[in-house]
């Protein structure tokens, strides 16, 4: 396998992204998909820690067909390296000098409400511009949109606007990854009723899109025109039970050196707290990522690692820059080491569920954690440390 070196890899910590896996993953998902269905790569909060430009840049060439971001910022970041595909901003915008700048960067934005309608179409009015739009309906996500009910008026309000053209009508799925699938299919059928109610009202429906990654690999039923894959991307399955539906790739690995070695008496507390106390002679090595870096601080006492192939327990508090490990079984390692916090190393590997579990969160969490002080090191080829 290929062994990438750098001077980033020589550093402190790293995150290893590999595009490869991204390639795959979106070939995975777009030969699932029912014919016809295009797939929207959802990018926001940096690509979940994994970086947006050159995730853009790769699932792009791979065939996706939109990408999604939550933020005009994210947006205006994607455009300014040069990304010209269709952007869609899943956030609600509301004023008037945001909507100037969707204007100049070409996005796409999400209407929720008449009223957010109505300042869009008075600026671009001053503007004389025109934005293709999507309008979302809340069908029991209670978040944003307007309520399902109401849609064939808010499809008409916006109609009235010469300033708009309208993109698409979405929802959005709250408990996709759930084995019960009653409030799915619950969500679903209020969509399918306000898709229903906007064609007996004369209304032409355009791109319609309701399935996250856990919907779209659920039921085939619920991919419309279009998903909006962001986990999956990423090599993560939003459910156990869904493991089965595709083959994804792992995109993310995070690793550390080891920056010191030493010996503890028995009896010496370690780390904030003293939350572990050796019960022996031990030797632990000290690494440097903390939880200023995302690794999160719950899991301290609870985590392993994976050194030369084995699994290695991290003892005492995770501090803000650095964390320990108990390595007395380990006698030959030495500074500089190479630590696999996430990621596989030679037949172990260690994923961002096993963090999740482990602390009661969601891997969605643990991937968005990762600060930017971790480089990234793109790469195509798997690498074998």
């Amino acid at each position: 396998m290929e062994q990438i070196s750098s001077p980033i890899t020589q550093q402190r910590a790293w995150v290893n992204i590999n595009h490869q896996a991204l390639r795959n993953n979106v070939q995975e998902l777009k030969n699932f998909l029912t014919s016809n269905t295009q797939l929207m790569a959802v990018i926001k909060a940096d690509a979940y820690g994994h970086g947006a430009i050159k995730v853009a840049e790769t699932v792009l060439n791979a065939g996706v067909d939109y990408l999604a971001i939550a933020t005009l910022t994210e947006g205006i970041e994607l455009r300014e390296a040069g990304i010209n595909a269709p952007i869609m901003i899943l956030g609600a915008i509301n004023t008037a000098d945001e909507v100037k700048e969707i204007v100049r960067y070409n996005l796409e934005p999400t209407l929720c409400t008449p009223s957010q309608a109505f300042v869009f179409a008075e600026t671009l009015s001053c503007l004389n511009a025109t934005l293709l739009v999507h309008l979302k309906l809340d069908t029991g996500m209670s978040r944003l949109g307007t309520h399902w009910h109401n849609a064939v008026d808010f499809v008409q309000y916006v109609q009235q606007f010469p300033q708009f053209q309208i993109k698409s009508i979405y929802s959005h799925l709250a408990t996709a990854d759930d084995i019960n699938t009653s409030i799915m299919e619950l969500q679903h059928s209020r969509f399918e009723e306000a898709i229903s109610a906007l064609k007996a009202n004369g209304i032409k429906t355009p791109c319609l899109h309701l399935a996250n990654s856990a919907g779209a690999l659920s039921d085939r039923a619920l991919h419309y025109d279009m998903v909006r894959i962001g986990l999956a991307l990423y090599g993560v399955y939003p459910a156990p039970h869904l493991h089965q539906k595709v083959k994804l790739q792992a995109t993310l690995e995070v690793k550390a050196r080891i920056t010191q070695i030493k010996t503890l008496l028995p009896n010496t507390g370690v780390s904030y707290g003293h939350t572990f106390v050796c019960d022996r002679l031990t030797k632990i090595a000290i690494v440097g990522i903390g939880y200023a870096d995302g690794i999160p601080r719950l899991l301290s006492n609870k985590m392993k690692v994976i050194i030369r192939g084995q699994f290695v327990d991290q003892i005492g508090n995770i501090t803000m820059d650095q964390l320990m490990l108990n390595i007395t079984n380990f006698p030959d390692l030495e500074v500089g080491e190479i630590v696999t916090l996430l990621g596989k190393d030679e037949d172990l590997e260690i994923s961002a569920d096993d963090w999740a579990n482990s602390i009661g969160t969601i891997s969605w969490e643990i991937l968005c954690s990762f600060k930017h002080r971790l480089p990234r090191i793109n790469y195509h080829k798997k690498i074998d440390d």
